[in-house]
C-alpha cells in the first residue's frame, strides 16, 4: 500500500509540473500584459523599462527556468495588476471559496447518494423516473445559466435573496444551490446505475434470508459495495471545489478565487493566473490521489494490488 501511494504521488508531481509549465506557456501566448498597464499613448520606452522590470524581455526558455527555480524557495512573483504577492492574493481568498464550496461539496454527495439509493429501490416506479428526471433536468443544465435563472426568480422576481456579493448568510444560498445542482446529478444517476448492478447479486437475497432488516441490508451491503464508482465521481467533486467555482463566482461576484483567476486571466496577470492553475492543479491531483487510496479501503480484492 504504501508502495503504491508513493508511485502515485510521484505520479501526480509530474502531472503538476506538466499542467504548471503548458500554462506558462500558454499565457505568454496571450499576448503582452504591458499593454494593460501603462496608459493609452504611453511611449515604447516606458514599454520597453516595464517589460525589463518585470522580467519579459528575457528570453522565453531564462523567464520558465527563473520561475521554475523560485518554485522552490516559495517565491512564487507578485501581481501586476495588485502589486501584491499572489501568495498572499489567493490565501485571502480560500476561505471565500470554501464557504460555498465545502457545503455545497457535502450536499451533492449526501443528495446524490440518497437520491440515487432512492431511485435504485424503488425502480421503474414513478418515484424512479421523477428523481430521474430531475436529476437528468439539473445535469444538463450549464452551471451559469442556472445561476441566472436564480438570480432572475428569486431576486429579481421573488426579492427574497441578495443577486451578488457578499456580506450575511443569504449571500451564500444561491451560489451553493448553483453548484449543487449539477454534481448532485452526477451523483445520483452514477448511484442509482451501480446499486441496480449489485441489487441483482444472490448474496443480498441470502441476507434477506437471514432475517436481516433491508434497510441494513441496503446500506450495509448493498451501498457499500456500489460506492466505487460513486466515490470516483464524489473524488473529482471535490477537486472542482476551486476550479469549478469560477463560473458561479463570477456570475454572482463572490470575492473568491475563481473570480480573481477568471480577472487575472483578461488582464494577463500571469503570475496571478500561473498560481492560481498550480492551486487548481495541485488541489485535484491530491483529490485523484485520496480516490485511488480509499479503493483498497472499499474493496480488499483491489486492496490486494496495491501490495
Amino acid at each position: 500500500m504504501t508502495k503504491f501511494v508513493i508511485k502515485r504521488i510521484l505520479k501526480g508531481i509530474v502531472t503538476v509540473w506538466f499542467i504548471w509549465s503548458l500554462v506558462f506557456m500558454l499565457v505568454r501566448m496571450s499576448g503582452d500584459p504591458v499593454d494593460w498597464m501603462v496608459p493609452d499613448g504611453a511611449s515604447e520606452t516606458v514599454k520597453v523599462q516595464l517589460r525589463a522590470s518585470l522580467g519579459l524581455d528575457l528570453p522565453l526558455h531564462q523567464q520558465y527556468l527563473k520561475s521554475f527555480t523560485n518554485l522552490f524557495s516559495g517565491d512564487l512573483g507578485v501581481s501586476y495588476h495588485y502589486k501584491r504577492l499572489v501568495t498572499d492574493l489567493y490565501a485571502e481568498r480560500l476561505g471565500a471559496t470554501y464557504a460555498i464550496g465545502l457545503p455545497s461539496f457535502i450536499l451533492s454527495a449526501v443528495l446524490g447518494v440518497f437520491l440515487g439509493v432512492l431511485a435504485a429501490t424503488k425502480c421503474n416506479t414513478l418515484m424512479d423516473r421523477s428523481v430521474m428526471t430531475f436529476a437528468v433536468t439539473c445535469y444538463t443544465i450549464p452551471s451559469f445559466a442556472f445561476a441566472i435563472l436564480l438570480v432572475l426568480i428569486f431576486s429579481l422576481w421573488l426579492r427574497l435573496l441578495p443577486s451578488g456579493n457578499t456580506g450575511t448568510w443569504k449571500h451564500m444560498i444561491m451560489p451553493i444551490i448553483a453548484m449543487t445542482v449539477g454534481p448532485m446529478a452526477s451523483v445520483a444517476r452514477l448511484t442509482r446505475s451501480s446499486m441496480l448492478d449489485v441489487l441483482q447479486k444472490d448474496y443480498l437475497d441470502a441476507a434477506r434470508m437471514k432475517g436481516i432488516k433491508e434497510y441494513i441490508v441496503i446500506l450495509k451491503h448493498a451501498l457499500r459495495n456500489s460506492l466505487i464508482p460513486v466515490v470516483t465521481s464524489v473524488g473529482m467533486q471535490l477537486g472542482h471545489i476551486i476550479s469549478g467555482a469560477a463560473v458561479v463566482e463570477t456570475v454572482f461576484g463572490w470575492p473568491g478565487v475563481g473570480t480573481l483567476l477568471v480577472f487575472s486571466a483578461t488582464r494577463r496577470d500571469f503570475p496571478t493566473v500561473q498560481y492560481g492553475i498550480l492551486l487548481v492543479a495541485v488541489f485535484v491531483t491530491a483529490a485523484n490521489i485520496l480516490v485511488d487510496v480509499s479503493y483498497g479501503l472499499l474493496d480488499p480484492r483491489i486492496r490486494e494490488t496495491f501490495k
